[in-house]
């Protein structure tokens, strides 16, 4: 343990007015120099996504110190600029967020900038609403998405909507680098909202933006009202707007998991409440085989990701990957749109690096221009703003990730799980009239385009050691990167953190393969993990799953320490 480390963890430990549960674990480490360091080697890095990390005491955990140390850098940083000294705040159901967005609204309004703040729990996508809604200059949105529960996060927000750019964040990051959390002083809740300097977000606001999501259908919502859903919040904050939404869409035979229907932050039914993983789907699929509905929604504790699980003709149900559930999207927004004849004459549809490769053969039969991003639904967000800037955000028809987020309109600039129900339940209920589910769309589009396979292989390395590993295996694969993977030789390397891939620098190495196969390695920005996407294409889905297969033993074999 090192001096400084060691000065960090007694200068929290001296704090007089340390709440009761942080001074209690700054106590229970005294000696233990492994947990000691891990808590105080680092400040919490404050990126794109804001702040993520485990909730706790010290400098690297998330907590009210934290918390007051980003807002008041936000304060500093909008106060010092010509935008609107009002900021909008959201929360979801994890451990602490209902304190850590009121300490938030706490410190703005110590800095005299508004703070209009949701009375309860609400989804990611409503907070992306309300910026715009209310005219602020800033959001901030308390949530660590879909990771574990000992996690939380603080994600801020411009005044368009979407997550801050790599600029804004860098200027936020430099006056949060400024401030001693110690010293910041929080103005009273209480006092502050009775004088109007924070406000909470209206009803209306919240009904509007329902109904903003509403808007976006894409044909004549026939057939919707005759499905039969089972969903599931995750124990989080979408059961409130997945519900008006529905009843809008007049779905009323709607089973709600009742293990996870009430918000908890402990996630008692899932370690990690990730719609894209199995075990968080599990009580729902159980509930499946009792009620044998038309289609199983999930949606993650933020309610910005939506996963999905339809009968498989054989008397269960299969889950719909991130990266089909795009493409049965696209294509059917497409098809949908050109029929009615409201598809626009130039269409943009907005995707990921590392999503499907499926994606360019659909839009070129339509017609529509594929626009690809870095990671993160920032930038297609991003996009969406470029088009509006340009006054042709009627352009902008879809946006995806593989990672089951979707966004079909202008009204946010986040990825929305609320929109993504919406989207879904319109392409069932289109697909069933013609006698078909989505898991016929989607094999009927590997039948036109090929089986389009995609795996994700996640690698941890924690603590501080494991930051360390990840940067030495990035660095191999840059200066000695693979001649063949899988026995699959490697045709072209393409580095997105060197010039000229159009694209912002970004830790992200592509590996093109033979046979059109592919292997992309992306260190995670909100976690201790480096992702691996692959992708290959066959005749089947059984050729296609056996060649990933063998390139995820080999990717194994790749990010050894």
């Amino acid at each position: 343990m090192t001096e400084e480390i060691k000065s960090a963890y007694e200068k929290w430990l001296a704090q007089p007015e340390m709440p009761a549960d942080l001074a209690e674990e700054l106590k229970a480490i005294a000696g233990d120099e492994d947990a000691i360091t891990d808590r105080f080697y680092r400040e919490l890095e404050f990126g794109t996504g804001g702040l993520r990390g485990v909730i706790g005491a010290g400098t690297n955990r998330m907590n009210v110190y934290n918390i007051r140390k980003a807002t008041q850098g936000l304060a500093n940083y909008l106060n010092a600029s010509d935008l609107p000294k009002k900021v909008a705040i959201g929360y979801d159901s994890r451990i602490k967020s209902d304190v850590f967005a009121r300490e938030t609204a706490a410190v703005l309004a110590a800095n005299g900038i508004k703070a209009y703040i949701y009375p309860r729990l609400e989804p990611t996508p409503a907070l992306s609403w309300a910026v715009r809604y209310y005219g602020c200059g800033a959001g901030v949105c308390v949530t660590a998405s879909h990771n574990p529960a000992k996690y939380n996060g603080y994600k801020v927000y411009g005044a368009d909507g979407c997550q801050i750019t790599l600029e804004v964040a860098a200027k936020i990051l430099a006056a949060i680098e400024a401030v001693d959390c110690f010293a910041v002083q929080p103005a009273d809740f209480d006092v502050a909202l009775a004088e109007g300097k924070i406000e909470y977000s209206s009803e209306k606001c919240l009904d509007d933006f329902v109904d903003a999501v509403y808007a976006q259908r894409v044909g004549d919502g026939a057939g919707t009202a005759d499905l039969k859903l089972v969903y599931t919040p995750l124990n989080g904050s979408g059961l409130e707007c997945v519900k008006k939404l529905l009843a809008k869409l007049g779905v009323t035979h709607v089973t709600v998991v009742p293990e996870q229907e009430k918000p908890d932050g402990n996630f008692p039914t899932c370690p990690y409440p990730n719609p894209e993983i199995r075990e968080a789907m599990q009580k729902g699929l159980e509930l499946c085989d009792q009620v044998h509905p038309d289609l199983l929604l999930g949606t993650d504790p933020d309610c910005d990701r939506c996963g999905t699980a339809v009968p498989d003709g054989k008397g269960g149900y299969r889950l719909i990957t991130g990266n089909e559930m795009g493409i049965i999207l696209l294509d059917y927004i497409c098809r949908t749109r050109k029929a009615l004849g409201t598809l626009p004459e130039h269409p943009v549809a907005v995707t990921t690096i590392v999503s499907t490769d499926m994606a360019t053969p659909v839009a070129e039969k339509y017609g529509v221009e594929l626009r690809r991003t870095l990671t993160g639904f920032k930038f297609i967000g991003e996009q969406i703003g470029l088009l509006e800037a340009a006054g042709e955000a009627d352009r902008y028809i879809f946006g995806f990730e593989e990672s089951y987020g979707y966004l079909s309109g202008a009204h946010v600039r986040d990825k929305d799980a609320v929109n993504a129900t919406l989207l879904v339940c319109e392409a069932a209920a289109w697909y069933a009239k013609q006698g078909m589910t989505l898991l016929d769309a989607i094999n009927q589009l590997y039948a036109e385009f090929g089986c389009y396979r995609n795996a994700l292989h996640s690698f941890a390395f924690e603590g501080e050691s494991g930051m360390h590993t990840m940067d030495a295996i990035m660095k191999q694969l840059r200066e000695t990167p693979p001649q063949s993977i899988a026995g699959i030789a490697v045709e072209s390397v393409l580095d997105y953190n060197a010039e000229g891939t159009g694209l912002p620098k970004a830790n992200v190495l592509e590996f093109r393969l033979g046979g059109k196969a592919k292997l992309m390695v992306r260190p995670s920005g909100t976690e201790p993990k480096i992702k691996v996407y692959l992708s290959a294409v066959a005749p089947t889905e059984a050729e296609a799953d056996a060649i990933n297969a063998k390139l995820g033993d080999a990717a194994a074999e790749l990010l050894k320490a």
